[in-house]
């Protein structure tokens, strides 16, 4: 506990990549833990479903059953007042695991099994998150193969997550994946899944659909309902990840 609160108490200001909020990230600066800001209405929903949230970690981790949530650890409200003018107002945060944590990455992927709106051109410098389409453009050269072991297991938790997800009604969710060349491994993690599909998000469904915000119409919308994320989500992820038998992995 001591150890938590340590982390805690020193935090830095973390300009993280990839996603299209302009919400407030920090760092602990043991980088144990990553704080995001949220939203009211993320808030909200979060309360809706957390008590089912913390059900399936404990099942999953009573029958051994994988999962890949990248884990929330604690939700805060702070209170801030202003030097000038003595206006006071509270943000509320959520305290998560730094899936990366003493980790050397060299590539870091943002995946939600969707072709629409989801290339990043810019790939140069450090930290670059890339997306979907950038996976694909790089198979033919730079292919992520996994044991078929492996490959089982992660099909299994993406599994068991999404229809998690899915029975509360979250969608919009990504994979974060991110390659450790030293070790040779993977590191993985579904984010983003503090959302659920509310009337907004089925009008963004309808928008996106009909093209009106651009992209083609004949390709499939980012925003659709949980039920449809959930198998489209599913077929990406066994596809994006290469399997090789376990003897010719690392």
């Amino acid at each position: 506990m001591m150890d938590y609160i340590a982390s805690l108490s020193r935090c830095r200001r973390w300009g993280a990549q990839g996603g299209k909020s302009s919400a407030y990230f920090f760092k602990t600066f043991d980088e144990r833990f990553i704080v995001k800001q949220v939203t009211k209405t993320e808030l909200d929903s979060f309360e809706q479903f957390a008590s089912k949230y913390f059900k399936h970690l404990e099942d999953s981790f009573s029958s051994g059953n994988p999962t890949c949530l990248a884990k929330v650890v604690g939700v805060y409200q702070v209170g801030v007042k202003s030097v000038k003018g003595g206006r006071e107002w509270k943000i509320d945060f959520i305290l998560m695991e730094n899936l990366f944590f003493s980790r050397k990455i060299s590539r870091v992927y943002d995946l939600k099994g969707s072709l629409r709106s989801r290339y990043n051109p810019d790939t140069s410098g450090d930290n670059k998150v890339l997306l979907d389409l950038n996976l694909l453009e790089a198979l033919s050269t730079k292919p992520i193969f996994v044991g078929s072991r492996a490959k089982k297991r992660l099909e299994r938790a993406v599994w068991n997550d999404t229809s998690f997800l899915a029975s509360i009604g979250v969608m919009d969710y990504s994979l974060l994946v991110g390659i450790d060349d030293e070790k040779k491994e993977l590191v993985i993690g579904i984010i983003d899944y503090m959302r659920q599909y509310t009337w907004d998000k089925q009008l963004e469904t309808w928008v996106k659909a009909a093209g009106i915000l651009g992209g083609p119409k004949n390709t499939s919308p980012t925003v659709i309902s949980p039920m449809q994320y959930k198998r489209r989500f599913r077929k990406a992820m066994s596809q994006y990840f290469l399997p090789v038998p376990d003897e010719c992995s690392p």
